[in-house]
Parts: structure tokens; C-alpha cells; sequence
């Protein structure tokens, strides 16, 4: 085999790559004189060979080495100069071997290793259409980057130019579509797929079930599961796995278990994407136990855990409050080499905050530290609120400041948490000076910190400024919740301004309530209230002696779909007792063990008050003998005045 060592030999090696009779010989010229190559200083045989594979459908081939090239290439040159030396490379070969398909190899190759820019430029440099793969990559490549609307604008180019797409294309196309969450669209495109005759493959099905499931429609995504499983082809993992992941985000986890056992069935064996999707799924409905099973089921399969399914376990023992079992995970995860990433520990010092175990949120803030793992917004944010609910404000801020030395900077949640956690403690002014911190940086305030100021100035009395607040929410586009709701009404009610609170009760919950106590007006409802605040209103009314109103309140309560708890029969049951309505307070006594709520000390105690102001020392008796039974005599003790909702 002939050697070219020369400096000239790059211009004889060419010619003789050139004028070799097959395809196979000029390669064999070529791979025996590479290593004398460089193609920094040379790139004609690239050239050559490159057009000699592209000719001879050698496409596979031709765009390894233009990838090596442009590795090449790249680690001395910044990579657009490197795709115009390339293209200038290979669009100045002079000879009959020259073949504009060697352009579509080089789109396709820059669109594979991410440079759809200079696969765009090269477009552009062409003159005529490239080959259907190239452009099939071109717009794949602009759906990859999330360039959307480049990626339509470049295939109605394409149309216009005589593109005529297939089932590659609309592929591409429907999982644009899905990426969009335009279902509407991905529609559109399937059914033009069927009507131009263009048989779908496994791939547009399982996107187009893909986007059925994102919408929630899940009866239509199976009936195209059953398609073509039963009149096409079998569905493959992704399909399956796609389904499942649909049903588990409606949390219907039984049907995507019955999905899983079908994929077993027809003889399709699980990944890690898989149990991660059923582990998920099965936490976060609460079955714990099934999702632990699945999760040891893995090795049965030959699956080691990944950091994403331990991470949804962790997760789900979180939930459960199962923190330490939680905690426990996490060792074992790393043990087996599995390293904690930043989800991870903000799931478990989140977990370990909610009940109440701060400072070991705070040590695994530190060990996240020392491991090199970098915390986020969430992380500090779930550290932050531990302190907050304790009240330790000094704590909070201290976490704050690190955030802030991080590099993190605090975000709506961060104001928000210590906003809401100054209110607690009553410090309404360093609250609002965090909320105008906030508005300096630029954040807008939301309904958390605007309902955290606002419960706060109702607790100090300061209506006036509660209402402020409350208009400036409304002014600024806010839709105030249940617990904004409640903050003013409680305010309202504890400041003896019932009607107020009626009022304000009836414009934001379309509830009419008149002076005759019977009108309901079942409107669309601004704001769904609570029981906090219908329980405000139930013991405002009782205490200004407005029993009938009250009453009516607690029924329209029951009437909404709320379940009455104890603290708010306690307070009916004390409006009553001090009415005098023996018969009401016994057929309200009555009705709670109906709705299964047992008698406990303090509902005994007020019942037990009650029957002895009324005179029935009978009743009263055997109320006093169910306190005795549960520990606690009450006949002979000074009785407490306060209900148990102020308490």
C-alpha cells in the first residue's frame, strides 16, 4: 500500500483517494496513511474520503469522521470557525466525485453533537433541499433546545421548498406539539398523518398517548393503547412506562399497577424508569408499603435503585411523617454508593422541619456543604420555615444570611416564610420591613405574605391596617384564600364588629345572609370558606346573643360540605347553653355522636355546665360521671367561661 509522508503528500494522497476504483479501496488508502493525518493543517483528504463514503451511501461512516473532525477542530478553534473550514473543505472539491449529499451528513452530524447552529448554517449555504434525514434532524435539533417556534417556521420553509414529510417527520412534529402541551395541534398532525396514508409507528403512538396523558384524558390515551396493542404492534417499555406515568399523575395507582402487570405479561421486562414511576406513584397516594415492596422487587429483576427512586421513597416516608425511617434510607443509599444530590436533602430537611427536628435539618445543611453539594432556594427555604415555626427568628435569619453568602438569592417563599414568621411572634414591624425589602428587590408579594400581614395586624387589632393591606392585594391582581378570609373575619368578629363581619362574609362567599336568617344565596363562590371562619362568625353571633343567626351559620357550614369539628360544636353548644335551649343543646349532644364524634372532657364539661344552669342536675350528673369515668371531675371545680375555639 502506497505511503504519503512528504508535506506534499496530502495533495497526492487526495488524488490517489480520488482515482481509486471502489469505494472500499480508497478507504483502505485513506486508514493506512491516517495516522501521518492532521487535519489542522489539512483537511483535502477528509475531503476526498468523506465524499467518496457519502457517494457510495456510506453515510454512517462519513459523519463518524466528520464528528472527528469537528472534535478535532474545536479543542484549537472556536466551533464556528471550525464548521467553516469544514464546509469550505468539502464544497471546494473539484471532481466528479463530488456529491451534494455529502452536506446532509454534515447537518446531520453537527445536529448530533448539539450544534444546530452551525447545522442551520450550513443549511443556509446550501442551494438546494438537503436529504430527508438532514432535515428531519434539523427540526428534531430545534425541538431538543426548546426552540419551538424556530422549529415550525423552519418546517413550513421546508414545505414550501417541496418537502414532503414521513413518519419521521411527524414524529418529530407530535412530540413538538407535546413539548408545547398543544393537544389540539398533535391531533391535527396524527389524523393528517392517517389521511395521507403514512403508517404511525410505535414512537407517534406512545407520543400521542404521551400528550392524551399530560391533558389528563386518560380513557382516550388507553383506548389508543389498545389500538395497537391489539391490532398493530406491540406497545414497547416507553409506551407502558408513558401510561403508567399518566394514571400515577391522575393518582390512579391501581390502574397503572394493572398496566404493569400487563407489560409482564406480554413478556417486557421493567427498568429503572419504571419502578421509579410506580414508587412515586404509590407514595404519594399513601401506600408506603406496596412502594417499599416494588422497590425490593427491583433486584428480583436485576435493577439496582437509582438516586431518583430513592429519592421518591425518601420522599414518600416524608409525607408519611416517617422521617427517621426516611433518614435511614438515605444511609443506606449511600453505603451502596448511591450519593444524596440535592433533592435528596432538601426532601429530608424538609421532612425533618415538619416535625420539628430543625437542627438536624440544619446539620445536613452543613454536610451538604462539606460534600460538595450545592443547596438551592428550596433547601434553605425548607430551613428557614423549620425556624420561623418555632419561633426562632434569630435562626431563621442566620440560615438567611448564609443563603445569601452562597450566592442564592432569596426568593418570594424566602420573604414570605419570614414574613409570616415575624407575624407569629408579633413583630409587625420587622415584618414589614422584610415586605418592603421584598418590593425593593423586585419581587412581588403573594398571597402568603400578604395573609401572613394581614392574620398579623388582625391579631394586634389593627383592622384598619389589615384592611389596607387587603385592598392593596386586590389592586395588585391577588385572589385572597380561605385563610385571608378567615384572618379578617376572625379580626372582624373579636373586635365586635359582627355585622361587619357578616357583611364581608356574604360579598366574599356569595353566601346572603339577611336579618331573618333564612336566605342563602348559592352563587359562584369567590373564596370557599373554612371552618375557622365559620366558627369566628358561629361564636361572635353567640356572644352577642344572636343564637338564630348562629345557627343558621352552622347549618349552612354542613351545607357546603365542611364536617363540623368539636371546637366549632363547643361553641354552638355554649351559645345555646347560655340561651337556655335546653332542647337544642340535647339534640345537638345527640347529633355529634351520630356524626361519630364522641364525647370528650371538653365537650362533657360544657354539656355538663350546661345542664346545671338550666337546672337538669340530673343530666348534669351523668355528664359529671362520664368526666369522672374519663379522669376528670367537674362538679366540684371552678368552671372556666372561655370556649375552647379561643383557647
Amino acid at each position: 500500500m502506497a505511503s504519503f509522508s512528504s508535506p506534499p503528500h496530502h495533495l497526492s494522497l487526495t488524488k490517489a483517494i480520488l482515482n481509486s476504483q471502489t469505494p472500499q479501496q480508497a478507504l483502505d488508502l485513506f486508514n493506512s496513511n491516517a495516522k501521518l493525518l492532521n487535519p489542522l493543517r489539512n483537511l483535502e483528504p477528509y475531503s476526498a474520503i468523506i465524499h467518496i463514503m457519502a457517494g457510495a451511501k456510506l453515510y454512517t461512516d462519513a459523519r463518524r469522521l466528520i464528528k472527528y473532525l469537528i472534535k478535532t477542530l474545536q479543542s484549537s478553534s472556536k466551533h464556528q470557525r471550525a464548521c467553516h473550514l469544514i464546509f469550505n473543505a468539502l464544497n471546494r472539491l473539484q471532481t466528479s466525485k463530488f456529491t451534494p449529499n455529502v452536506f446532509g451528513s454534515l447537518i446531520i452530524a453537527f445536529s448530533e453533537v448539539g450544534l444546530i447552529e452551525d447545522a442551520l448554517w450550513v443549511y443556509r449555504n446550501i442551494t438546494t433541499l438537503p436529504p430527508m434525514q438532514a432535515c428531519n434532524s434539523l427540526l428534531n435539533g430545534l425541538v431538543k433546545l426548546g426552540r419551538f417556534d424556530s422549529m415550525w417556521d423552519l418546517y413550513n420553509e421546508f414545505l414550501s421548498r417541496g418537502f414532503l414529510p414521513n413518519v419521521v417527520t411527524y414524529g418529530v412534529l407530535i412530540n413538538c406539539c407535546c413539548c408545547q402541551a398543544d393537544a389540539s395541534k398533535a391531533r391535527e398532525l396524527f389524523y393528517e398523518l392517517l389521511m395521507k396514508g403514512i403508517q404511525p409507528n410505535v414512537v407517534i403512538y406512545t407520543t400521542v398517548i404521551k400528550v392524551l396523558c399530560n391533558e389528563g384524558k386518560m380513557l382516550e390515551a388507553e383506548c389508543m393503547f389498545r389500538l395497537i396493542r391489539d391490532w398493530y404492534f406491540l406497545p414497547n417499555l416507553y409506551t407502558y412506562n408513558v401510561l403508567m406515568n399518566g394514571y400515577c399523575n391522575m393518582d390512579n395507582v391501581k390502574r397503572a399497577v394493572e398496566i404493569y402487570r400487563m407489560m409482564i405479561g406480554d413478556g417486557l421486562g421493567p427498568n429503572v424508569v419504571t419502578f421509579g414511576i410506580l414508587i412515586d406513584g404509590l407514595c404519594k397516594v399513601g401506600e408506603l408499603v406496596v412502594a417499599r415492596n416494588y422497590f425490593v422487587c427491583m433486584v428480583k429483576y436485576g435493577i439496582f435503585p437509582n438516586i431518583l427512586v430513592y429519592n421518591c421513597l425518601i420522599d414518600g416516608c416524608c409525607r408519611e411523617g416517617n422521617v427517621s425511617e426516611a433518614v435511614e434510607l438515605c444511609s443506606e443509599m449511600e453505603k451502596l454508593k448511591v450519593l444524596p444530590d440535592v433533592f435528596t436533602y432538601s426532601i429530608l430537611i424538609k421532612g425533618l422541619c415538619s416535625v420539628g427536628r430543625v437542627e438536624e435539618g440544619n446539620y445536613l445543611l452543613q454536610k451538604m456543604n462539606k460534600d460538595g453539594v450545592v443547596a438551592n432556594s428550596v433547601t434553605y427555604n425548607s430551613l428557614i420555615d423549620g425556624y420561623c415555626k418555632m419561633g426562632n427568628m434569630e435562626k431563621a435569619l442566620e440560615i438567611c444570611s448564609q443563603m445569601t453568602e452562597k450566592g442564592v438569592a432569596p426568593n418570594v417563599i424566602t420573604f414570605s416564610t419570614l414574613i409570616d414568621g415575624y407575624c407569629k411572634i408579633g413583630n409587625m414591624q420587622a415584618a414589614m420591613g422584610f415586605y418592603s425589602e421584598m418590593v425593593i428587590k423586585g419581587l412581588v408579594p403573594d398571597v402568603v405574605a400578604y395573609t401572613a400581614l394581614i392574620n398579623g395586624y388582625c391579631k394586634n387589632g389593627n383592622m384598619k391596617e389589615a384592611f389596607r393591606l387587603h385592598k392593596e392585594m386586590l389592586e395588585s391582581g391577588l385572589t385572597p384564600n380561605a385563610f385571608t378570609l378567615s384572618s379578617l373575619i376572625d379580626g372582624l368578629c373579636k373586635d365586635g364588629r359582627v355585622s361587619e363581619a357578616l357583611s364581608f362574609f356574604s360579598e366574599k362567599t356569595g353566601a346572603g345572609i339577611h336579618e331573618n336568617g333564612t336566605d342563602h344565596i348559592d352563587g359562584g363562590l369567590l373564596c370557599s370558606p373554612n371552618h375557622v371562619v365559620y366558627t369566628s362568625l358561629i361564636q361572635a353571633l353567640c356572644k352577642d346573643g344572636q343564637i338564630f343567626k348562629a345557627s343558621k351559620i352552622f347549618s349552612d357550614m354542613r351545607c357546603d360540605g365542611l364536617t363540623v369539628d368539636v371546637p366549632c360544636y363547643i361553641v354552638i353548644l355554649e351559645g345555646h347553653i347560655q340561651a337556655k335551649h335546653l332542647i337544642d343543646v340535647m339534640m345537638l349532644h345527640a347529633d355529634m355522636i351520630k356524626m361519630g364524634i364522641m364525647p370528650s372532657i371538653s365537650i362533657n364539661s360544657v354539656v355538663a355546665r350546661g345542664y346545671r344552669e338550666i337546672g337538669d342536675i340530673r343530666s348534669a350528673l351523668k355528664c359529671s360521671e362520664d368526666l369522672a369515668v374519663q379522669g376528670w371531675g367537674v362538679l366540684n371545680r371552678e368552671e372556666q367561661k372561655t370556649s375552647v375555639y379561643s383557647e
